[in-house]
């Protein structure tokens, strides 16, 4: 296996991968070389890696061939051309399938399909029935056609290429703007000039409802911006312009209403990470806030609660213990053994207290 072989064969395949649109003008390819060199048959063959795949012929049965058959095999090994006059007295093929029975092959020439990286593909050929020579003249020809053929192949490889390329970028470009206008952030972009570029549905509905103003592209930014918030906005702008990431939460007053939000200036930058702009960014975050507020009175209700139990519980407690303290020095206990299990109760009781002061933190 030649070493360059296995990198042949993925260019074979990419090129068998092809939606060719110019199928017609490499059909004219294979009748023109078919013609020119006066012979019935005329191929355009890509070999794999065990079989010949036939993309274009003319009076051709086969759709492909086994590799090892293939006189286009022997092609692809020259850097010019590969000529049989008569198959059936060359000691290569006269045994081959393909001389012995259908297609009975007894002439052929064949140009190796070359790509710009130095790959030959396969082979242009024509064939005969019957032994015959073939000029250098019609070699020529036959090789200006085999060229015209790889650069339809390659400019076909080409256009596939962008087709793809543009297909998944549409894709992604769809996958973005539906994040974009899911979010329940308001979203929007805009150049050193505080000049409006991008925003989403939330806050073009937001600037709507509370502006009345249907907000487009090319539009002044700060023509939205409250008078009190304005010299904030321009000092935060300014900063992300110089490459700072700004974020902060803060309560913003609307006509009616008030809510907390969590804010964001980022640069906005191309593909040169060059900074063109501010991605400005504002999320809801009220119910959050809210939360926190719920969370923290519950844990000043536990330390108060936590706080009776270490001082108004425990005092009494403390208390009990230190009168059966004196009990017990007095020779009580053995009198009233109903006093050690009261001893024991207060101790249980005791060490509940610090378990529950523990867990409240305090």
């Amino acid at each position: 296996m030649p070493l360059n072989e296995p990198e042949r064969l993925q260019a074979v395949d990419k090129f068998m991968k092809i939606d060719f649109s110019l199928e017609q003008e490499l059909q004219d390819i294979v009748s023109t070389a078919a013609k020119i060199c006066d012979c019935p048959t005329a191929l355009i063959s890509l070999i794999g890696e065990e079989t010949q795949y036939i993309r274009f012929k003319q009076s051709f049965d086969f759709t492909q061939t086994a590799r090892k058959d293939a006189f286009c095999n022997h092609t692809i090994d020259t850097s010019d051309f590969f000529v049989v006059e008569d198959a059936s007295k060359d000691d290569r093929f006269m045994n081959n399938p393909l001389v012995l029975g259908d297609p009975n092959i007894r002439f052929y020439a064949g140009i190796p399909l070359a790509t710009h990286d130095g790959f030959n593909l396969g082979s242009l050929c024509v064939i005969d029935k019957s032994p015959k020579t073939i000029s250098g003249v019609k070699l020529k020809m036959l090789t200006m056609l085999a060229r015209h053929a790889m650069h339809l192949f390659e400019f076909e490889s080409g256009i596939s290429l962008l087709k793809s390329q543009y297909l998944e970028a549409k894709k992604t470009e769809t996958k973005l703007l539906s994040f974009f206008e899911s979010s329940t952030s308001e979203h929007i972009m805009i150049d050193k000039d505080y000049t409006i570029l991008a925003f989403n549905k939330r806050l073009r509905d937001f600037i709507l409802q509370e502006y009345h103003i249907a907000i487009e592209k090319g539009m002044k930014v700060t023509a939205f911006v409250r008078e009190n918030y304005m010299a904030e906005f321009l000092n935060n702008c300014s900063r992300a312009l110089l490459g700072e990431r700004i974020r902060h939460e803060r309560l913003i007053q609307f006509k009616e209403s008030s809510h907390w939000c969590d804010i964001t200036y980022d640069p906005a930058r191309n593909a040169d990470g060059e900074i063109i702009g501010i991605s400005f960014n504002s999320t809801d975050i009220t119910n959050r806030i809210e939360e926190q507020k719920k969370l923290l009175l519950h844990q000043n209700l536990l330390a108060k609660t936590a706080f009776l139990q270490s001082h108004e519980l425990r005092r009494p407690v403390a208390n009990m213990k230190g009168i059966l303290q004196l009990l017990k020095i007095e020779n009580h206990f053995n009198a009233y053994p109903l006093l050690l299990e009261i001893e024991n109760d207060l101790e249980e009781l005791d060490e509940k207290i610090k378990t529950i002061v523990g867990f409240t933190a305090v």
